[in-house]
């Protein structure tokens, strides 16, 4: 499985972005997604993650609201649409896939990972 992330740039705040995370193969349908970002000198983040069928997604707090993930189980692709974005919000995000709906928030139950795109929002 090879996850291809992309979309990201540069936007100012209050701006809006939509990423896409592309997924080779044929078992798209059978892995919870997840977005997770990483800041320069930070640990990485939890964002987002949505469920096999779509029918759950779950947020962090700070994106919750602003943020929403969706998927395409016919297109492979699962997206972050980012609005309202801030600078907090600057960091190379990247997408996930994993087994099961447990834990999502965690990094280490997910077996696949995208290359990242960087987004970065100015003030």
């Amino acid at each position: 499985v090879q996850l291809q992330a992309s979309g990201g740039g540069l936007v100012q705040a209050g701006g809006s972005l939509r990423l896409s995370c592309t997924v080779s193969g044929r078992t798209f349908s059978s892995y919870t997604m997840g977005w997770f970002r990483q800041a320069p000198g930070k640990e990485r983040e939890f964002v987002a993650a949505i469920s096999l069928s779509g029918a759950n997604t779950y947020y962090s707090d700070s994106v919750k609201g602003r943020f929403t993930i969706s998927r395409d189980n016919a297109k492979n692709t699962v997206y972050l649409q980012m609005n309202s974005l801030k600078p907090e919000d600057t960091a190379v995000y990247d997408c996930a896939a994993r087994p099961n709906w447990y834990s999502v928030t965690y990094a280490r139950g997910y077996d696949y990972w995208g290359q990242g795109t960087q987004v970065t929002v100015s003030s």
